[in-house]
């Protein structure tokens, strides 16, 4: 059995990687109880190793996001049913803005068999999987290709979408706050998020439960200004209220 120190250790890792986890994941993980992990969350949280939430814990970095190889690997089943249901209502020869994001990535592999789709996206990757789908038109922003993700950033990705007017506009984000705001890292992501919530017609959001936690620096919006979200678990009550307040079409993807 592992000490208390190689527990903690391995609770640090766990919540840096992820950026959030829950009680019930970390002790699956640790195989121990959920009493116990919950304990070592408080102590580690009182020594300022991590931040301590109801039901889990993230990671105290507000300015740095989990590298992208690890961001592939965190909840892929969840992102991926995620994707695939709000992929499942966009209609042929339908018009979308895609942004960066690992379970934006998911949602453009769910569009490939459609049809006479126009994207415009500022990631590499959405567009690499959308190539072989049937008459797909897809526009590139301009900017600066940053290698360690595929995101196009700079201040022409943003003006380049202000110049559409999309059917659709999907974006991720890094974290939600508990009164709905919605927060990010970086402020060219950010600048080209805001563009496609401006210029959407209908604007969906998706993120699956790790985001519920996490508290990035910078505002992207809130969850008022969302048409539709798609997660993966019930939203915590405040959130709910939130979204119930708001009349957004809120889907709960179970993988």
């Amino acid at each position: 059995m592992a000490s208390i120190q190689e527990r903690r250790a391995q609770i640090l890792q766990l919540v840096q990687r992820q950026g959030y986890a829950a009680n019930e994941d970390l002790a699956k993980a640790l195989h121990v109880t959920v009493q116990t992990v919950r304990r070592d969350v408080n102590s580690m949280a009182a020594e300022g190793m991590i931040a301590r939430h109801h039901g889990g814990a993230s990671a105290l970095s507000s300015n740095e996001n989990i590298a992208y190889s690890e961001r592939q690997i965190l909840n892929p089943k969840a992102k991926d049913a995620i994707g695939h249901a709000a992929a499942s209502i966009i209609p042929d020869g339908a018009s979308l803005f895609i942004n960066i994001g690992t379970t934006t990535e998911a949602f453009a592999r769910s569009l490939r068999n459609h049809r006479a789709l126009r994207v415009i996206t500022n990631n590499i990757h959405v567009a690499s999987l959308l190539a072989p789908a049937p008459e797909c038109t897809l526009i590139i922003t301009g900017g600066t290709v940053r290698l360690r993700d595929g995101g196009i950033v700079g201040p022409a990705a943003a003006a380049m979408i202000e110049q559409y007017r999309a059917d659709y506009g999907v974006i991720g984000i890094s974290g939600i706050d508990e009164d709905g705001t919605l927060l990010d890292f970086d402020a060219d992501e950010i600048n080209a998020a805001q563009a496609i919530i401006r210029n959407s017609r209908t604007t969906i959001l998706l993120a699956d439960h790790t985001k519920f936690k996490r508290r990035p620096m910078a505002r992207v919006g809130h969850l008022s200004e969302i048409t539709s979200f798609y997660t993966d678990q019930p939203l915590p009550a405040a959130l709910a209220g939130i979204v119930a307040e708001a009349g957004v079409d809120l889907h709960v993807i179970q993988s």
